[in-house]
């Protein structure tokens, strides 16, 4: 759905991209991993055919970028890290001038607004003006602004800037509810949303491609080893072994004792799914298992060469 080769930007003689390839496939939800200044929003402006590129060439669906640029609006969303609100505007109304303006035929203007206002859940503000929402709802009506015309790509930069926890998880919901209606690109600094959210991450470096893959391909460029950590409601000496026993399990330490024991395990692949189902057939009590965000957490600042 997206082809990107050697696709490189300057500002004069400054760079913010060079030399970038890389592929998305259609319905993948793929994320731009990087500090802030790394040109993550520069690929997303090219890819949105707001910036052309300095070399290279970037192809949305089968039309360039360069060559063929409404071509490609007619097939994306764009949500800058700036929603393009008219605040005196209610969310309606709004809607269904942007609608306007993607060309929908008039006939489906009415439907896609009513379908874009459900599928972000702005069905009580619709009639509100912009200007009396809390940045979460507006971030939303940025989303809902960005599938209105049913897009095929929706490129999406920086969707959670600004939010709460609270408003970070729903947009969290929002995005993956958008898996399968669309093919997703996303931008983001902030590792556990990428990874909760993205099927794969392009790790970005001061302006260069460092790293790609899913989460799990990415943990593999590191030194092969992955952390677990366990709590169990219940557990015995038995249960201990039988994990130290698993073929991969590195190391293991325990702390607690037969009513709350924590279990840290150093292994050399992703053993889950063999713990997990250790863990029931000994009868342990399972509260918690899950991998230390940390361990990636420490990768990721390696490849952008920064200081954890």
């Amino acid at each position: 759905m997206i082809e990107v080769s050697g696709i490189s930007k300057f500002y004069g003689q400054k760079k913010a991209v060079e030399n970038l390839n890389f592929s998305i496939n259609e319905g993948e939800i793929v994320g731009l991993l990087g500090l802030n200044g790394a040109g993550k929003s520069t690929i997303l402006k090219v890819l949105g055919c707001f910036l052309l590129p300095s070399q290279g060439e970037a192809k949305v669906g089968a039309y360039s970028v360069t060559h063929d640029s409404h071509k490609v609006r007619q097939l994306i969303g764009y949500l800058p890290d700036r929603p393009p609100l008219y605040k005196e505007m209610t969310v309606e109304d709004y809607l269904v001038f942007v609608a306007k303006l993607k060309d929908t035929p008039t006939s489906l203007v009415s439907q896609y607004v009513g379908e874009a206002i459900e599928h972000t859940n702005l069905e009580d503000v619709r009639f509100r003006t912009l200007e009396q929402l809390s940045h979460g709802y507006q971030q939303r009506v940025g989303i809902a602004q960005a599938i209105v015309h049913k897009p095929k790509v929706l490129i999406l930069d920086e969707p959670i800037n600004g939010l709460d926890p609270i408003q970070i998880a729903e947009m969290r919901d929002l995005i993956l509810s958008l898996k399968g209606r669309h093919t997703v690109i996303l931008s983001s600094h902030i590792l556990s949303e990428i990874t909760k959210t993205c099927d794969r991450i392009l790790v970005i470096d001061q302006g260069e491609l460092v790293a790609q893959g899913t989460e799990s391909e990415l943990m593999g460029l590191g030194d092969g080893l992955m952390n677990i950590h366990l709590e169990l409601s219940k557990g015995d000496e038995s249960l201990v072994e039988a994990i130290r026993s698993i073929p991969g399990v590195q190391s293991l330490n325990q702390d607690g004792d037969e009513n709350l024991m924590t279990i840290d395990i150093t292994c050399s692949e992703d053993l889950r799914s063999h713990i997990a189902s250790c863990v029931i057939q000994k009868g342990g009590g399972l509260l918690t298992l899950q991998k230390k965000e940390a361990e990636l957490e420490s990768l990721f600042f390696k490849l952008v060469n920064a200081e954890s």
